[in-house]
């Protein structure tokens, strides 16, 4: 006896295989080319077959940006997972991006059971359809516990999370994995979260602040038969204390697979083989059914996409983001003075999000603005000291770190297990220095607002994303602080009204920060 588990995760709306860069080009993911994979995989597989979606589906791409801002409800991308037959869902953090009513719609919409057991409302019931879901497949109980990573109030915006509660992921499954073994043949544990330490020394690879506790719940949760992650777009598959383990990276670029051969014994289950794999999409056919189905919603975001509204003077494009991190750029500088412009502060905080992120040309379009800008952040401005603003500064300054010759490069827990650009911030409306050489803390060697040192009891609005607003990336020294005020219109939407405004970017530069050696 067999039992296939097939899952995708973080597929993030993109259900072409474009980066929406150049649209000729069919690259190597995309749920569209995933649907005809999983197609083939299920008609050959010996067996009863699970097929789990967990997290992160229907934010993220611009399709999905498109969805969002013009169709306004999920239908249409809940639709395809309808019909590609998917047997259960699990919440992941981006899905509260676009707030409660539309997650709510989407929930409503899908034919399966969307699932997560350790986020509650205040009145003890879930907002999932549930915590778990027992299915039964060729005279086999599978019982499939839901999971959310728990860290989402440090990222999202109060409004969109509302009376909820979100507990350990370790603690949740402890109470219902034993039930689901009193009641199912089998457990499977979907995950929409990530791995806090090394899978083979088990030492902690990241700050255990409980967004990512996978190894925790192989650790402490015995009777979890496989265990599907995500959230952090690794591509995983491998055996870790006995437990088959899968995350199946971004974008549809993977399916995770997990096979389990059992036998009866005495009316129980004995897992007898367990393998688990990785399945590439990258030579899987587009599914033609799905590809003409959706083509007028492809033209339509492409067409859009495609809207100029503005200019820019002078170059504005990246061609180095490391470079652009330590030399301040004309994209991150204009990017600082929108947020300075709506946020009305004293000081303003940016990122570049990835190495991908590419700056404006001549004309600039809303599929410039998308994907130079892909989060659907809002404003937010916070009060804060002389001696907060420098701790802020010297967290960001952990980005870098000098190699053996004396170069400044990326700091390895920046990179690996995920990388984490979007946690390295520059700032306008202050002029600092950070100089690597020195001491994890100690590398901000020049702090001054209006030609003034800062001093630690000084205060200041800033202005940031909501994320970091709320201590998001580690910046504990922002957590808990109150709004002074919030500009709840997303980034994106403000960036093309700024332009539509202006209609001319100039491309200039004012160096208020420097990244220098002085080994």
């Amino acid at each position: 006896m067999k039992l296939t588990i097939l899952a995708t995760s973080d597929i993030h709306g993109y259900l072409y295989p474009t980066d929406y860069l150049n649209t000729n080009d069919e690259l190597p993911f995309g749920l569209f080319k995933a649907a005809s994979l999983l197609k083939k995989e299920r008609e050959e597989a010996e067996g009863a077959v699970l097929l789990i979606e967990n997290g992160d589906y229907i934010q993220g791409s611009p399709l999905s940006q498109y969805v969002k801002e013009n169709q306004r409800t999920p239908k249409e991308l809940v639709s395809v997972l309808n019909d590609i037959g998917y047997d259960v869902g699990v919440l992941g953090n981006h899905e509260f991006n676009y707030g409660l009513d539309y997650l709510k719609e989407g929930i409503e919409f899908a034919n399966h059971p969307v699932l997560s057991a350790n986020i509650i409302k205040d009145d003890g019931s879930y907002l999932a359809d549930g915590p778990i879901k027992i299915i039964e497949k060729k005279g086999v109980k599978i019982g499939i516990l839901g999971l959310t990573t728990q860290y989402i109030p440090h990222w999202e915006h109060p409004e969109n999370i509302p009376e909820l509660n979100f507990l350990s992921a370790v603690e949740t499954a402890k109470k219902w994995v034993p039930q689901l073994q009193k009641e199912a043949d089998l457990v499977i544990v979907a995950y929409h979260g990530g791995f806090e330490a090394d899978l083979t020394t088990g030492e902690p690879t990241e700050r255990l602040t409980g967004e990512n506790e996978a190894y925790q719940l192989i650790k402490e949760v015995p009777g979890i038969d496989a265990l599907i992650t995500g959230h952090q777009h690794r591509e995983i598959a491998t055996i870790v204390e006995g437990v088959p383990v899968i995350q199946p990276g971004y974008r549809g670029e993977n399916i995770g697979k997990i096979t389990l051969e059992f036998k009866r014994e005495a009316k129980e289950l004995q897992i007898i083989h367990k393998e688990a794999d990785l399945l590439s999409v990258a030579g899987a056919e587009l599914s033609k059914e799905f590809t003409e189905k959706h083509q007028p919603l492809a033209r339509s975001v492409n067409q859009w996409l495609d809207q100029v509204i503005g200019y820019t003077s002078g170059d504005m494009r990246i061609q180095n983001a490391h470079q652009a991190r330590m030399v301040e750029h004309p994209y991150i500088e204009f990017i600082n003075r929108v947020q300075l412009y709506y946020g009305q502060a004293d000081i303003s905080g940016t990122a570049l999000f990835s190495d991908t992120v590419s700056g404006y040309g001549k004309e600039i379009t809303v599929r410039e603005v998308i994907l130079n800008y892909p989060f659907p952040n809002t404003l937010a401005v916070i009060q804060v000291s002389g001696s907060e603003l420098k701790a802020a500064l010297e967290q960001s300054a952990e980005y870098f770190i000098l190699n053996a010759e004396n170069q400044i490069v990326v700091q390895s827990k920046f990179i690996t297990p995920k990388p984490q650009p979007y946690n390295y911030d520059m700032y306008e409306g202050i002029d600092y220095t950070i100089d690597v050489s020195q001491p994890v803390g100690e590398r901000i060697v020049k702090l001054q607002f209006e030609n003034k040192d800062v001093l630690p009891e000084d205060t200041f609005e800033l202005v940031t994303n909501q994320y970091r607003a709320v201590g998001g990336g580690n910046f504990s020294m922002f957590a808990d602080k109150p709004f002074i005020r919030e500009v709840n219109v997303s980034m994106s939407d403000l960036i093309t009204e700024y332009i539509q405004e202006k209609k001319i970017i100039e491309a200039e530069v004012n160096h208020n920060f420097q990244v220098i050696s002085k080994k």
